[in-house]
């Protein structure tokens, strides 16, 4: 039986796909789950249109995330935290610090697209990676100073 994958099935195919599957597979898992739709001409003219569409959705959504990119990368971010006289944070600055603090200078960045390769415990200046969309991500500079 020939089917449409309506999104990503592992060791099958990607989404918009025509494959062939055992007709079982296909009527008590794929179709059920709603991960493919029978190949028949008016389907397959329907996951096309979809395609574009979220071709055209993807493409924006780069373009936006390209735009947001060129703006921060002018940003510099500064975080205040208390250290020890060694210059040691009492604590560690977190992806979720980063993400508070942009939201306070107006850009609105999930903390799970920041990334950290370590939390941040000494004071310094580090570059701070946040991936805006698959394809587009920005470096950040972070100064980490010390509380008054």
């Amino acid at each position: 039986m020939e089917v449409i994958l309506r999104e990503e099935v592992e060791k099958l195919g990607r989404r918009g796909e025509v494959v062939k599957v055992a007709a079982g597979y296909a009527r008590n898992f794929l179709l059920p789950q709603r991960l493919a739709v029978a190949a028949t001409e008016s389907n397959i003219k329907i996951v096309e249109q979809e395609k574009q569409a979220h071709l055209r959705r993807d493409a924006k959504e780069i373009g936006d995330a390209q735009d947001l990119a060129k703006i921060l990368a002018a940003v510099e971010i500064t975080i205040a935290q208390k250290a020890g006289d060694n210059d040691q944070l009492f604590g560690s600055v977190t992806a979720q610090d980063v993400s508070t603090a942009l939201e306070k200078l107006g850009y609105s960045i999930d903390r799970r697209k920041v990334h950290l390769d370590d939390a941040i415990k000494m004071l310094g200046d580090y570059k701070v990676s946040v991936k805006l969309h698959g394809e587009v991500s920005v470096e950040l500079p972070v100064h980490v100073v010390k509380e008054d």
